[in-house]
């Protein structure tokens, strides 16, 4: 996803610009900063040491790349954690690279087996599947995708909220066991992108599959040649493939699908009312997917429908909260532990972690392992999901942002980060740390070989600099260990891009401009 950085005078007229005649590929710039950079602290804290954590990784899933590398959230559990060490804090190199003129996030990273990196970056032009060096983050190859409903509306209507809360268009994406790109576009068409190099040494995308969506999906959407629809518009939210190979896909007006890749028949049903934003997780045992309503345990019947194992409604709140997309659970189901499931709820006072049974057969009375509250008081959000291990949940505040406009001249969120473990005998959770990390929209991550989390962290400042940093926390105790300013400004802003770890070491995050690179040199 992608946000403005622009004053309002003129982002409308260069967004128009960008996506009537295209914006010309980057070149390896780095993304610019703003003023006030050398005014802050480049570095806090000193280098940590390595003590990993002890557990069992989730299930390799076996449609996916390996666990680490297919996703948003690293693996079909939603774990968010990474088999490999990311950057201890030992004189931190930051490079970065400006991907378009305007916006440019390159938010979901994957990487294939080469360790290049997979990743949809989005522009005021529309979205773009990207190969990127590891270390240098130039181009290899892209393939361009249709622009967004929403970009259309924004800057015809210049409403840019329209932009801020959509999550369609391919930001969801997975890399399966085959190092193909598999994600749905804003045309309700899913694609299979393999990549390979030519002769001459240059790499190219090609699409190996697309499957469409509409004969099953409303389609009447807005687009340059379209500005007036008669009809209705269910844009596809995110894709996942179950154990079995079939991809399952959401939509945001709550269609819940399956495409067989062998013959290319579709199946779907629709949970009446209700609106899916998130992306959601599979196990063996089923597909956990969460609405503004209920989290929901699916499984396929033999022709492909999907049929609702189970369905647990949660406290929806009454409204929606800054810091939100909609009035609901802002997190993608984590599936850990001893057969739970966990996800957040939109509770007015203070939103609540909530822990369930996922087994088919729990009892309904005894599916609800905990409810815990986080938070302060009118001050408890997260629209980015838990990080999960063993037992151990770990969840981020986001309650006030709303987009890279939200925190300019030097404000920031409420803030906090919490851990919650459930009990060995599963007789409830406890509230192990508490942190004052500020880390406003970022997916964080966990090292389990080294025992750090890692979030994008930014504090209010008096002189008016927006310093973004990435930040080391420890895993066993919520101390902050280290933390390496990236730059400052909005462009360095994540907005909603997650932390990723790549398998030699270094953490990527995507920004506003682009996307940046923090390694131990």
């Amino acid at each position: 996803m992608f946000r403005r950085t622009l004053n309002c005078a003129v982002a409308p007229a260069l967004a128009a610009a960008a996506a009537l005649y295209g914006v010309s590929p980057a070149q390896a710039d780095d993304i610019p900063k703003a003023p006030g950079h050398r005014l802050v602290s480049q570095y806090e804290g000193s280098p940590a040491t390595a003590v990993p954590v002890p557990g069992e990784a989730p299930p390799q899933h076996p449609y996916l790349a390996p666990n680490g590398r297919s996703g948003m959230h690293a693996d079909a559990a939603g774990s968010a954690t990474y088999p490999w060490p990311g950057p201890l804090g030992r004189d931190p190199e930051v490079r970065s690279e400006k991907i378009a003129a305007l916006g440019g996030e390159c938010a979901t990273a994957t990487f294939d087996s080469g360790g290049r990196l997979v990743t949809v970056c989005g522009t005021f032009a529309g979205f773009k599947v990207k190969l990127l060096d590891p270390r240098s983050l130039a181009t290899l190859a892209e393939y361009q995708l249709p622009q967004r409903s929403s970009t259309v509306e924004a800057i015809t209507s210049l409403d840019f909220s329209k932009i801020f809360k959509d999550t369609s268009g391919g930001a969801y994406f997975y890399l399966d066991d085959q190092d193909r790109a598999v994600l749905a576009d804003s045309r309700q068409h899913i694609l299979r992108l393999g990549h390979a190099q030519n002769p001459d040494g240059s790499w190219k995308f090609t699409v190996e599959d697309d499957w469409d969506l509409t004969p099953q999906v409303p389609h009447d959407c807005v687009s340059w040649t379209n500005l007036w629809p008669s009809g209705s518009c269910d844009p596809v939210t995110s894709v996942m493939p179950d154990w079995h190979g079939r991809i399952w896909w959401v939509t945001r007006q709550g269609r819940v699908g399956t495409v067989d890749p062998d013959d290319g028949r579709i199946r779907s049903v629709r949970l009446a009312g209700e609106e899916i934003q998130n992306s959601f997780s599979v196990a063996e045992d089923g597909v956990s997917i969460v609405s503004d309503h209920a989290l929901y345990s699916f499984r396929a019947e033999a022709d492909g429908t999907p049929k609702v194992q189970w369905r647990q409604p949660y406290d929806r709140g009454t409204g929606t909260k800054p810091g939100s997309v909609n009035q609901g659970s802002g997190t993608t189901p984590d599936l850990f532990g001893d057969g739970y499931v966990a996800i957040t709820d939109n509770a007015d006072d203070r939103m609540n972690v909530l822990v369930y049974r996922r087994g088919a057969d729990a009892p309904a009375d005894r599916r609800l392992v905990c409810r815990v509250p986080v938070f302060g008081s009118g001050a408890s959000t997260t629209d980015n999901s838990l990080i999960s291990w063993g037992n151990s949940l770990v969840v981020e505040n986001n309650y006030g942002y709303e987009n890279v406009t939200t925190l300019l001249l030097g404000k920031s969120v409420v803030g906090g980060v919490s851990r919650i473990d459930v009990r060995p005998d599963g007789s409830g959770c406890d509230t192990v740390w508490e942190s004052a990390i500020r880390s406003p929209s970022t997916v964080p991550k966990l090292s389990t070989a080294n025992g750090l989390l890692y979030f994008y962290e930014k504090d209010p400042n008096i002189w008016g600099i927006d310093a973004w940093y990435l930040t080391a926390v420890d895993f066993r105790t919520g101390e902050r260990r280290w933390r390496q300013l990236t730059g400052t400004g909005p462009a360095y802003d994540n907005n909603w891009a997650p932390v990723t770890l790549g398998p030699d070491g270094t953490a990527y995050v995507g920004v506003f401009n682009g996307i940046v690179a923090v390694r131990d040199r």
